[in-house]
């Protein structure tokens, strides 16, 4: 750059020795006197603007009277005339003591129109040209315009649109600029192709990277928008898919996509070497920070040798060590991991190195890229601010926590050297995505008919972070209403609280109505990176309606809701608390984890019951095997209901199964039951239960994966036993089923992760069940995004 503006300064000096002065890009003017050596002028006299005051044209030379200049300062001075935008030729010469400049402006835009486009509006159009009504015409603007509509369109997957332009002269040296475009097909990626790839196939790949190849429903999802970019960060995902299974020495080689201009279509070839895979071989850490012993460190490392390498458990072990050395005041404190690699018995030794990392603190942190979502939603993510000691783990947990949020498509860090050597600039790019969704969800029971239930969910609300839900449903029989709000971080503390409002309806009793209603308080935050605490208050306030009392058959039942009229009804005001543990390589689709979780609930707050429930579950997932993408997962759970005081449970209190814990049985559908003689007359609830399925789901056969649809195949089993309801609120009636009896059931489902969101249907057989059981076979649900 500093040999082409000597150069350009010699050019000049060249030319103005002979007269002539050079002017802007390309244009060349000839000068009446020569100027070679520093000259003095008195006045200065603009020529040929009308619109553009003089004022404006001296403002921007860097010769004034009484002051010497030379070519550079010529040259400097038609530089900056034709950076203003507002002239398409200027001269500058001498005459005497007078130095004159002669421009032509540039027309004035009148109005700037968009013609043949559909796929992207005006609006949007408008914000990637530079064109603007009443600016200055300027043809590089132009083409540069024409460019950044052509790479609009190629960003939603037009790459073959074309766009020409118009001009046409309106009075008042206006112009008005209309481009034409032609938006074209839409380029679609035909093929996606691994090539070295042995250890997994091209359809597990295709599901790790983000880039997918076309499909009947690719319109919606826009994922088969082909972009370098992309396919950048799809390197990336792979190198740590293959980082995280023991291939240590995997590489990308190359990867590149071909356009076939004929049928407009992308073909992506991704050439990788896999290498050997490795295990952990010997693991320690050695510290040469004084203070820090390492054999304190040693229960941090998640590395164990003889298990399958991972750089993911790397990763894990220097952010405990670097946590735990940062509480022991140690922030600078830096962990490097060091390898040795055994290639012959396919080891890897690992050595964590605690040294004395490098003073440096965080200047600022600068982020840009984010329209909807506010700045203090990205900060509060990070656990170091301006200020603070720089470390490298923290920021990388700020990007995994930014990426769990699924509020952006990209989050990527950077770092900028600061005003100082030891100041650094954090610079975090984010691209907000659509947090929105919309759900419907239904089935189908031979008692209650078919069911469904409508939500719109909103994840980043005004793009605050905030969560909120509402939620309509029902059924035949029933009506369900709710309204959720969450605020992640209350009084900017990582607390999680939130509210429900709740009203329910379900006449499918006997003899009477039941009209529930009220409000659920909580609060949560996270104990470890994998462990989850939360609260809750909640109150529920039950009404009876429509009640004929010699028309419920279930004594129980009649008992329970006259005691309630003659209460003015029943109120439930609980505390409980959650314990969850998560693992899971990923919420959607987990192949690999552990999710636990363990709830219990004391009611007795001043409303009319009062009873300890206790409720848990606990899921494994495992890849059964890698090639064919088959996922097992083993799930058990359990519940138990107790009374507190002397008062019996009511039959409400108790705890009903149904085919949300096994499928193939209806709601209320398995446990003890009511009978009056040979009749049953209602489901009687239970107090204690236990759980088990058996899951394995893969792709489905002879369809592509970029479909996202999977088979399952499922076994569930279940046993609801037990029951604290009162002897006399019998009467002459009976109880049936008390015993712990076993209810099993098999079935097979599909499962679609659709552009509209998850879609599943099932259809289970109970294969073990009493003959007063409730059966459900069918079973579907769907929700979407927006």
């Amino acid at each position: 750059m500093k040999a082409g503006s000597n150069l350009l300064n010699a050019v000049s000096a060249i030319a103005l020795s002979a007269g002539i002065v050079v002017a802007g890009a390309g244009v060349v003017s000839f000068a009446t006197v020569t100027v070679a050596e520093a000259a003095v002028i008195s006045r200065v006299d603009v020529r040929g603007n009308s619109r553009v005051d003089a004022s404006t044209v001296r403002g921007n030379l860097t010769i004034t009277p009484g002051a010497q200049f030379n070519n550079n300062d010529i040259d400097e001075s038609v530089k900056r005339l034709f950076s203003t935008g507002l002239f398409s030729d200027v001269r500058i010469s001498v005459s005497g003591s007078t130095l004159i400049v002669e421009v032509e402006e540039n027309q004035i835009i009148n109005q700037v129109v968009f013609n043949g486009n559909k796929k992207l509006k005006d609006a949007d159009l408008k914000q990637v040209v530079q064109s603007r009504q009443l600016g200055a015409y300027n043809d590089l603007s132009l083409q540069a315009d024409v460019q950044a509509i052509r790479d609009a369109y190629s960003a939603i997957g037009r790459s073959d649109a074309t766009v020409t332009t118009r001009l046409v002269p309106v009075a008042g040296g206006r112009v008005n600029v209309a481009f034409e475009i032609n938006e074209g097909d839409r380029t679609k990626i035909a093929s996606i192709n691994f090539v070295g790839n042995q250890a997994f196939g091209d359809g597990r790949l295709a599901d790790v990277i983000t880039t997918k190849r076309s499909g009947m429903l690719s319109f919606l999802t826009r994922k088969d928008v082909y972009d370098e970019d992309k396919l950048r960060a799809d390197e990336e995902l792979l190198r740590r898919f293959y980082y995280n299974r023991g291939y240590a020495d995997f590489r990308v080689i190359s990867s590149f996509a071909e356009l076939d201009e004929t049928n407009n279509e992308y073909v992506v070839t991704i050439t990788v070497e896999e290498g050997e895979r490795y295990v952990f071989g010997d693991v320690s850490i050695e510290s040469t920070v004084p203070g820090i012993d390492s054999d304190s460190l040693k229960g941090l490392i998640e590395t164990r040798s003889g298990a399958v390498y991972s750089a993911k458990d790397v990763e894990d072990t220097i952010l405990a060590i670097s946590d735990r050395v940062a509480t022991q005041g140690y922030p600078f404190a830096q962990i490097t991991p060091r390898g040795d690699r055994d290639y012959n018995n396919r080891t890897i030794s690992v050595v964590y190195l605690v040294d004395e990392g490098t003073r440096a603190y965080v200047e600022r942190i600068e982020i840009r890229g984010n329209t909807r979502t506010r700045d203090y939603v990205i900060r509060r993510e990070f656990d170091l601010s301006e200020g603070d000691a720089f470390n490298q783990v923290l920021v990388r947990r700020a990007k995994e926590r930014l990426e769990a949020l699924k509020f952006f498509t990209s989050v990527n860090i950077s770092t900028q050297p600061g005003s100082q050597p030891d100041r650094v600039v954090l610079i975090v790019d984010v691209q907000d995505d659509s947090t929105g969704e919309f759900g419907v969800g239904g089935g189908f029971s031979n008692s209650d008919g078919f069911s469904a239930t409508v939500d719109i969910t909103e994840r980043n609300f005004l793009g605050r972070g905030q969560f909120i839900r509402a939620s309509v449903g029902g059924g035949e029989d029933s009506r369900d209403y709710s309204l959720s709000f969450t605020e992640p971080y209350f009084l900017g503390y990582r607390l999680a609280a939130g509210f429900d409002l709740f009203k329910n309806t379900d006449s499918s009793y006997d003899g009477f109505d039941i009209d529930n209603q009220g409000i659920n308080l909580r609060i949560g935050a996270p104990i470890t990176e994998n462990i989850y605490l939360s609260t809750a208050f909640r109150y529920t306030q039950t009404e009876y309606s429509d009640v004929t009392l010699t028309s419920i058959t279930s004594m129980p039942e009649r008992n329970a809701v006259q005691r309630a009229i003659n209460n003015g009804g029943h109120d439930v005001a609980s505390l409980s608390y959650t314990l969850s543990y998560s693992t899971l390589d990923n919420r959607t689709l987990p192949r690999e984890g552990v999710s636990a979780y363990l709830t219990q609930e004391y009611a007795g707050f001043g409303g009319d019951s009062e009873y300890i429930k206790t409720t848990a579950k606990a899921n494994y997932f495992h890849m059964l095997s890698e090639s064919a993408d088959m996922i097992g997962q083993v799930s058990v759970g359990a519940g138990h209901v107790t009374g507190v005081g002397d008062d019996n449970l009511r039959v409400f209190d108790h705890l009903f199964v149904g085919q949300k814990i096994i499928r193939g049985f209806d709601t209320r559908g398995i446990g003890p039951r009511v009978f009056n003689g040979t009749t049953e007359v209602g489901a009687a609830g239970g107090t204690t239960y236990f759980n088990g399925t058996v899951e394995v789901s893969s792709p489905m056969p002879l369809i592509s994966r970029d479909m996202g649809l999977r088979f399952n195949v499922f076994a569930d089993a279940a046993t609801l036993y037990g029951n604290d309801i009162s002897a006399a609120d019998f009467g002459t009636q009976t109880l049936v089923g008390s015993d712990m009896e076993w209810r099993a059931s098999i079935g097979a489902g599909v499962s679609w992760a659709s552009p509209f969101g998850p879609l599943r249907v099932y259809y289970a057989e109970p294969v073990v069940k009493e003959s007063f059981d409730d059966i459900k076979k069918f079973g579907f649900g769907a929700s979407t995004r927006f």
